[in-house]
């Protein structure tokens, strides 16, 4: 009698450790993936959060910035992302500027003519908007990789004037991936 009762608590105790650490695996699981999710591009945040976050790691004097910070937007086949543009207004010569921002490509390595190369831009490629001196803006530029788009890497150049005249100059590149 005392053999099973001993096996039949040795049953629960072997019952509520397997229980236990299956959950403790799936909170493991769900913290990683939360971690690794929050690593992708500009899509899911708000102007401010971008504005914050390209300025805590570039400075406050900076003209131009771009996020993500590696300036490597990886995007797979059939999927969009964006990368965020912060202009910030430093020139105090006059109490505003109007800062125009155009997109294009630096280097190609992909088997595709730079006009394709620039129809991965779904929104964004060009933009304009009046910046008060000290203050920064948020250009956000969306791009969407199609199914038959070859793996190979792309630099693209943002270009950023000031009333006309030149301003600022930067670049990233887009690394398109398999689904």
């Amino acid at each position: 009698m005392k053999n099973k009762k001993a096996a039949m608590e040795m049953s629960v105790g072997t019952i509520v450790t397997i229980v236990l650490l299956m959950s403790v695996l799936v909170l493991g699981l769900v913290l990683t993936k939360n971690i690794f999710g929050s690593a992708q591009g500009a899509i899911k945040m708000t102007d401010d959060q971008l504005t914050k976050e390209i300025n805590k790691i570039y400075g406050e004097e900076t003209e131009l910035g771009i996020y993500p910070t590696s300036r490597i937007l990886e995007i797979k086949q059939e999927e969009t992302d964006e990368v965020g543009v912060v202009v910030k207004n430093l020139n105090e010569e006059v109490e505003s500027s109007t800062f125009e921002y155009t997109i294009s490509v630096m280097e190609n390595q992909c088997p595709i003519e730079d006009s394709k190369a620039l129809n991965y831009i779904k929104l964004g490629q060009t933009g304009v908007k009046t910046i008060k001196v000290g203050d920064s803006s948020v250009f956000r530029v969306r791009f969407a990789i199609p199914s038959n788009a070859p793996f190979c890497m792309i630099r693209y150049n943002v270009d950023v004037t000031a009333d006309g005249a030149f301003y600022a100059s930067d670049d990233f590149d887009l690394e398109i991936t398999a689904k």
